[in-house]
């Protein structure tokens, strides 16, 4: 599986990718860098697909990976069965333009409905 390493080490790359899983889930729209963005939507795709097994050993998986209970709570009540008719694509990426302090390309994130 190949991934992006974000100029960031393995422990810090991985907290922030959860992190930022955790806050899609909860605000279910953040806006990031596109290269974050990419790496977010592979998780959160898997994360929703967990969600709508909706069996014990998939909110064990979720909560191993998402530390907070209470996305995992949300995952598992209201969007796994927003898309129980859907087979994937469960996210968007809207480019907004260019960050102005270092010209990074930013995206907004957002569950689709």
């Amino acid at each position: 599986m190949s991934y992006r390493k974000l100029s960031l080490a393995s422990s810090q790359r991985k907290a922030v990718l959860k992190n930022s899983v955790a806050s899609l889930i909860e605000a279910e729209k953040i806006t990031t860098t596109e290269t974050r963005a990419k790496e977010i939507k592979k998780i959160t795709d898997k994360m929703i697909t967990l969600g709508k097994k909706g069996d014990l050993h998939s909110r064990r998986q979720a909560l191993a990976f998402i530390t907070s209970e209470a996305a995992v709570d949300k995952l598992f009540s209201d969007i796994a069965g927003r898309y129980t008719d859907r087979q994937g694509g469960y996210t968007r990426i809207i480019k907004t333009g260019n960050r102005k302090g270092d010209g990074a390309p930013m995206v907004i994130l957002e569950l689709v409905d």
